[in-house]
């Protein structure tokens, strides 16, 4: 696992591709025009249209280059993977020790984490620590509460 690579499905990496393009062609183009009216307004230290105008600018090329540099260092998860070891991909069943509710994850790069959808990132700290982890494995970590204990229960 490279520290500096971004796990991506192939549809995460496609649609950071499009909002890419989107953002280069088509947000630059409406942002340049936006400027070129708000100068036209006259003094541009008191022109609050010309300061949002290059806020938004900035914003704009600030995301440009992030998704640029993820997208140029993006490892595509492959659809199917190995199903008896935890990896990038895996939907992971745990149980909580001393509780029989249990949880499943998907194991995602972090541009893709959402706790809401059950997507947690390779580098948070569950992410870390259930990697490589096989079915029947306990496992644990350390949490704001203290250190818990989780048994891996199914890897699909």
């Amino acid at each position: 696992m490279n520290g500096t690579s971004e796990y991506l499905t192939n549809e995460k990496f496609d649609e950071f591709n499009k909002e890419l393009e989107y953002l280069k062609h088509t947000r630059r183009k409406e942002v340049a025009e936006n400027l070129e009216y708000a100068k036209s307004l006259g003094d541009l230290s008191e022109n609050a249209e010309y300061h949002e105008a290059r806020d938004t600018q900035a914003n704009i090329e600030d995301r440009i280059a992030k998704l640029e540099s993820i997208i140029k260092t993006a490892v595509i998860v492959p659809p199917s993977h190995d199903t008896t070891t935890v990896t990038v991909g895996s939907v992971v069943t745990i149980e909580k020790e001393g509780e029989t509710n249990q949880r499943k994850y998907t194991i995602v790069g972090s541009e893709e984490a959402d706790m809401s959808a059950g997507k947690i990132s390779i580098k948070s700290p569950l992410g870390l620590a259930i990697m490589g982890k096989k079915k029947s494995e306990t496992f644990t970590f350390k949490t704001p509460g203290g250190t818990v204990a989780y048994k891996v229960l199914g890897i699909q």
